[in-house]
């Protein structure tokens, strides 16, 4: 995590990633093809709506990529979503949180792909250049029965720190993550919140005992909400700085999809069971008891609770937190690379991706 760290302080400045390169065409991604992703985009999008676009294209992609690896070893393989073989141990694991798990993983999946497909092609058509993540695929595959073992990855499942604070913030009447409050929340589940853990089986080894792949499907349970609420909240955020009508219409209409994917893990993760790893020693607790519970904590609140805006002088309100959208791009590209998820990814990876925030954070609503 602490190199991670550093590689992320080292490509701040966008002066390094003269000579990186990011070809964001139908093609491969090489080096010396920076100018492809800056260049005027053309037909009706501005520079910033164009930007934007290519920024959630690419994380749409990322998202395909893991929610892929969730789907081979837990969802439902079919012409839609194409995969693996599947791990009837791991499913059943998951269907401890419930029994439509791999219908619900399934769905995910196939919606994602169809968010970054769209967008490329809006891009395409508006004259600009789509996303292409292709030459990062250098991450092994899953070695665990049902996993397709041919394929490079995007994303690295094996390596998780959760943030679980989501669970905290979106019960709380009181704070909020935003400017002016800034507020911070506890973890719901602090033994997935620090160190590494593996949300899919890595090898058959993780199939037993049986309650250390229960701890495996929970942390996947949890990581479904942590990504999900990350998204509810970046559209909103980038929305704010779109300039062009339809491309608002874009953001708005695919945000709230995403909303409906948090909502339905949220709900999921509260069911998951409280055990301890006989492998780890780590545990899972009852959040519906002490030192947890309360509304704080409460299972069977799935809806955000309402709770401060803007300033303290208004009535509380229900609303997805956070909103802000100074930095909304960096912080969601942060907050994916601080889980783990790029673990063992290059450095030109994550100069790409810091490149695309850079230039969707840039984007300044126009007239």
């Amino acid at each position: 995590m602490e190199q991670t760290r550093s590689r992320w302080r080292r490509l701040v400045s966008r002066r390094r990633f003269l000579g990186t390169g990011l070809a964001v065409g139908a093609g491969a991604i090489g080096t010396g093809m920076l100018p492809a992703l800056s260049a005027e985009a053309s037909g009706s999008l501005t520079h910033g709506d164009a930007a934007i676009l290519r920024f959630l294209a690419a994380l749409e992609i990322l998202e395909t990529d893991f929610w892929q690896q969730y789907n081979e070893l837990g969802g439902i393989q079919d012409s839609e979503v194409p995969g693996g073989s599947g791990s009837k141990a791991y499913t059943r694991a998951l269907q401890q949180l419930d029994a439509d798990m791999p219908q619900y993983i399934h769905d995910n999946t196939e919606d994602e792909f169809t968010h970054f497909n769209f967008i490329n092609h809006y891009l395409m058509a508006n004259g600009a250049s789509p996303v292409n993540l292709d030459s990062f695929r250098t991450l092994p595959s899953s070695k665990a029965t049902g996993a397709d073992q041919s394929k490079k990855r995007l994303t690295n499942l094996m390596q998780l720190t959760v943030d679980t604070s989501w669970w905290t913030r979106y019960r709380s009447r009181t704070k909020n993550p935003d400017p002016p409050f800034n507020d911070t929340f506890p973890q719901a589940v602090p033994a997935i919140a620090t160190g590494q853990h593996p949300a899919i089986p890595r090898t058959d080894k993780d199939l037993t005992p049986t309650l250390h792949l229960q701890f495996i499907a929970n942390t996947a349970g949890f990581h479904f909400a942590t990504i999900e609420q990350g998204g509810s909240s970046l559209y909103p955020s980038l929305a704010q700085r779109v300039t062009s009508v339809e491309v608002l219409r874009i953001l708005i209409s695919i945000g709230p999809t995403e909303t409906m994917h948090f909502q339905t893990w949220q709900d999921k993760a509260g069911n998951a069971p409280s055990i301890t790893d006989p492998t780890t020693g780590l545990s899972f607790p009852d959040l519906n008891k002490p030192p947890f519970g309360g509304e704080d904590f409460s299972t069977s609140l799935i809806m955000p609770e309402p709770t401060v805006f803007l300033d303290r002088k208004f009535p509380v309100v229900s609303i997805i937190r956070p909103t802000e959208t100074t930095g909304a791009a960096h912080g969601a590209a942060r907050f994916l690379t601080d889980m783990g998820l790029f673990s063992g990814q290059s450095a030109q990876f994550f100069a790409t991706l810091n490149d695309l925030a850079a230039q969707a954070d840039a984007a300044r609503k126009g007239v």
